[in-house]
């Protein structure tokens, strides 16, 4: 009986060549599963396709709803932001879908896990850290930094294909290189490569519209969260992957949630790339607008340091380690009274505050109002100006005698 090995499969042409390759060069019985995280029509006709290319069969499993609630969630409470801009939508991914691979080489009883990731991209480092973490006796084969591999270009990987039997519609013809869950899609390649040129939103964009051509006329939308998780959207609760669905709907049509970025990447170079991550955005922001009311100062000064570190760990695809359950952690404990209700206008990729309330609020209009009020008098900011001036009064003095000295 031959060996199996689980393909990482997402029915495009890299992954299509493998199963034939894997077959002639390491004689497996070849499974594939694709993972569903909400990347919808794509998985069309999947089980026929990898039938047809050589596997013995295909798994398809759904895991939207852990995605959003397992890893999506953590990172919004966090505010886990990568260099300031990228909400990681393919980086949260990545270590899901590696564990349902570990799960399904379980059951099968695989010997092997390989993925289609390059060697110039951060992927393979997701994978490959989450396949060591939970299931360290599997033999991991990474097809692209494989000595057997020598495919270089989509041309090659379709004539090998027709060498064994495999003609399918694959395109010579380079398009953008794109990948899509639920949370965003990213587009890299063609006018991206080079960061002078401007991006082609006419030609590029899939989930939504560039704030040119957005509505004229805004639109208000209210969202409630009990504990840091969105409840429901204008009035209507539903799940957090349904929350999601409808804030992508509302901010792409707004022009919402569109970032072109030069980011620095795991193995050291910097890549061009656009995302679209119209509802991310919007969650984002809405949470961050009631954190702000709810969340003490010191809290949130050492919680910016937190979600800043946290989108590093998830970057590198270190979700499975003990640190990562240690920030995590402490991002859940600021998270007890983030509840509330937050309105906001969405106008032309602009996401306007319209109100924001909680039963936890810190905001005290007694205290913040410019006239002296009951809870605070204006004499009372002597004491801290002489404790936060202190440190700077003594230095001065200190300075303003060495240049006696000298």
């Amino acid at each position: 009986m031959k060996e199996k090995v689980i393909l990482a499969y997402s029915g495009g042409l890299d992954t299509t060549a493998i199963i034939p390759w894997l077959k002639e060069n390491y004689d497996y019985e070849v499974i594939c599963c694709c993972v569903d995280c909400g990347q919808g029509s794509e998985l069309d006709g999947l089980e026929e396709r990898a039938k047809y290319s050589g596997a013995s069969k295909l798994y398809i499993e759904d895991i939207t709803d852990e995605f959003c609630d397992d890893y999506i969630i953590p990172c919004v409470q966090a505010g886990a932001v990568y260099e300031n801009k990228y909400l990681l939508g393919t980086s949260m991914a990545r270590p899901g879908i590696a564990k349902k691979l570990v799960e399904i080489a379980r059951k099968e009883g695989a010997t092997a896990i390989c993925h289609g990731a390059t060697g110039k991209g951060n992927d393979q480092i997701r994978f490959e850290l989450t396949i060591k973490a939970l299931a360290p006796d599997i033999r991991i084969i990474a097809a692209w930094r494989d000595s057997k591999w020598n495919m270089d270009s989509r041309e090659s990987e379709i004539e090998y294909c027709k060498a064994h039997g495999i003609d399918l519609p694959f395109s010579s013809d380079q398009s953008y290189s794109r990948d899509r869950n639920l949370w965003h899609i990213s587009h890299e390649g063609l006018e991206l490569e080079d960061p002078a040129n401007e991006p082609n939103y006419d030609h590029l964009l899939v989930l939504g519209v560039s704030p040119e051509h957005a509505p004229d006329e805004g639109e208000y939308v209210t969202m409630t969260f009990e504990e840091g998780i969105p409840k429901s959207i204008n009035g209507k609760e539903m799940k957090v992957s349904d929350i999601i669905r409808e804030l992508n709907i509302l901010g792409g049509k707004h022009g919402i949630g569109i970032v072109d970025i030069v980011e620095n990447r795991v193995v050291g170079m910097k890549s061009r790339g656009v995302y679209e991550t119209p509802g991310g955005t919007i969650l984002t922001e809405a949470h961050d607008q009631l954190e702000e009311l709810v969340l003490d100062r010191a809290t949130m000064d050492v919680k910016k340091d937190m979600g800043n570190r946290l989108a590093q760990i998830v970057y590198e695809g270190k979700w499975f380690t003990p640190l990562c359950d240690a920030v995590r952690a402490f991002v859940t404990s600021t998270q007890k009274y983030v509840t509330g209700t937050v309105k906001f206008k969405l106008y032309k990729g602009n996401i306007i505050k319209a109100g924001t309330t909680s039963p936890y609020s810190l905001y005290s209009e007694s205290l913040a109002s410019f006239t002296t009020g009951d809870l605070y008098d204006h004499h009372d900011a002597e004491g801290f100006i002489t404790l936060f001036g202190l440190p700077l009064k003594v230095r001065a003095m200190m300075l303003a005698e060495n240049e006696k000295k000298n």
